[in-house]
């Protein structure tokens, strides 16, 4: 159960694999993946329940692929196993800060990690374990922002985090338009018919029908990921 200092008591962080490339074109940077598990570390300190989606755009990106002539059922079930390679690595950070975790896959890989089962899932994090949920919904066409709504209402979180590139959700892009408003707070419906580009539509319906709050922050800044688990109003809440 969480303490005092934080509203939350179980939580989903949305993760995508580029997060994990820091300032690489592709792959995982050591030092992002350590300073991200320390940061996860420290938020479970407070007694907070963490499950953990991953995506694996820094590998592989089925849908791009797709794009370029590759089936797209092929493509997608290689996306998954590249989420499966992220989940293993940030297994293994998190154990060397002293933090039990657990691999569980939408397919089965049963000589790396567990398969993913709604209650033993909920157990673990009961039993104070990260758990780190692979290969999506562990079928094509669906992605891993829509596994991180589905796997969040499945366990009961309290909170979707989803850690970016960017420090919230702004009305327009703000690389392209510098002066662009960011939102401390959008509905989901605003989300949707403005197609501010948040998650894609099916993980914010999810969201919006299940009265699933959504916050979205910059995970490049210091101790973003300890602020948001700890309830602070940082980047952008999605509500009704």
């Amino acid at each position: 159960m969480a303490d005092a200092k934080s509203p939350y008591r179980r939580v989903l962080l949305k993760l995508s694999g580029e997060a994990l490339m820091g300032e690489l074109d592709y792959g995982i940077e050591p030092r992002v993946i350590k300073r991200l598990a320390a940061e996860i570390a420290t938020a479970q300190q407070s007694g907070v329940e963490i499950a953990i989606v991953v995506g694996g755009g820094n590998i592989f990106r089925g849908a791009g692929l797709a794009r370029a002539g590759m089936d797209r059922v092929t493509g997608d079930y290689m996306g998954m196993l590249a989420t499966v390679m992220n989940a293993l690595a940030i297994q293994d950070a998190l154990e060397a800060q002293n933090v039990f975790a657990r691999v569980m896959s939408a397919l089965q890989i049963h000589d790396v990690c567990e398969d993913y089962i709604r209650r033993r899932a909920v157990r673990h994090l009961e039993k104070g374990r990260v758990v780190i949920m692979a290969a999506g919904t562990g079928n094509p066409f669906f992605t891993t922002d829509t596994a991180a709504s589905l796997r969040a209402i499945e366990i009961g979180a309290d909170v979707l985090l989803k850690a970016t590139k960017v420090d919230g959700v702004y009305e327009a892009d703000p690389v392209k338009n510098p002066g662009a408003k960011r939102f401390e707070s959008v509905t989901y419906d605003q989300v949707i018919a403005d197609k501010l580009g948040v998650m894609d539509a099916t993980a914010i319906v999810m969201c919006r029908d299940n009265s699933l709050p959504l916050r979205i922050f910059d995970l490049g800044r210091a101790n973003a990921l300890v602020e948001a688990m700890a309830g602070e109003k940082i980047g952008t809440l999605v509500k009704a």
